[in-house]
């Protein structure tokens, strides 16, 4: 797994060739147990790395279409799952927490629900108020900027826009933001989201 930009995150990564960019998983590693965001087939020197770092406690899943290698995580370690309350009722594999806005998963790391999207209440994961994780709602598809789910796919463009709005305004810390789709932004992050904000309220008028 490649090193963060804090000590205590890793990451593993797939290229995507019909989309041409890379989706990404994110380790938060902690004493108290490890936390997966999002967790994509790991390779075995990635599963070797992870087993070494002492597996894995929680996996967040921010929506039902990043499930991805979930079941093998809580099979190899008896992780437990978080996911979106929203879609509690329709998500594909059960959950052991539902998770809505303003919720701590484990203390540091709280829940932030994104309307708009292409799943109902998709999350975004808050690390000590400086570090956003995204699901899909907010990706990178080109280096040092940050962009919105294609619109074809979105639920309800305003709702997002507002969603994105919301977090420029409410978490004036975030530094990095760790898209699930895309290239990363390690430092500027608020300001790479107001930019995003910016755009888009542009291209409204």
């Amino acid at each position: 797994m490649k090193a963060l930009h804090r000590k205590d995150l890793y990451g593993w990564s797939v290229f995507n060739e019909a989309r041409n960019l890379d989706f990404h998983s994110v380790l938060w590693v902690r004493p108290e147990g490890n936390v997966v965001i999002d967790p994509l087939p790991l390779s075995a020197h990635d599963a070797a790395h992870l087993r070494s770092l002492g597996g894995v406690a929680w996996v967040v899943v921010t929506n039902s279409e990043h499930v991805r290698a979930t079941h093998e995580l809580v099979s190899t370690f008896g992780a437990k799952v978080a996911g979106p309350r929203a879609e509690a009722d329709t998500f594909p594999l059960q959950c052991d927490r539902w998770l809505a806005t303003g919720e701590e998963l484990v203390p540091g790391l709280m829940a932030l629900e994104l309307h708009g999207s292409k799943t109902p209440g998709e999350l975004a994961l808050l690390l000590e108020d400086t570090t956003l994780v995204t699901g899909d709602l907010i990706r990178g598809h080109v280096g040092g900027q940050l962009n919105l789910l294609p619109d074809a796919k979105l639920k309800d463009r305003t709702q997002a826009l507002t969603s994105v709005g919301e977090l420029v305004a409410s978490w004036p810390r975030i530094d990095a933001v760790l898209v699930g789709d895309g290239w990363p932004i390690f430092r500027g992050g608020r300001e790479a989201l107001q930019k995003l904000v910016t755009s888009l309220l542009a291209a409204n008028r």
